[in-house]
């Protein structure tokens, strides 16, 4: 008889426990990516509009209020000739 590890575990009893840990990891993977989320994850599918980005920089403080409305002015006449 095989009284060790096993104890007694039918095939039924095998397939249970590899579903209760697919289950289980599944379930940690979904909690984690609940829990911690992309860092930049966009609702437009991934397409920015340069004016949206430079709000952010300015929000962020990577740019100071001057460089922002230069690059502003920049981005409007770019715009203005088709670029």
């Amino acid at each position: 008889m095989m009284d060790g590890w096993y104890g007694g575990m039918t095939a039924g009893g095998w397939v249970f426990m590899a579903l209760f840990w697919i289950a289980l990891i599944a379930l940690i993977v979904w909690v984690g990516t609940r829990l911690f989320p992309a860092r930049e994850a966009r609702d437009d599918g991934g397409v920015q509009r340069p004016e949206d980005l430079l709000d952010r920089r300015l929000a962020r403080g990577e740019i100071d209020p001057e460089t922002y409305d230069k690059l502003r002015d920049q981005l409007r006449i770019a715009r203005a000739e088709g670029r």
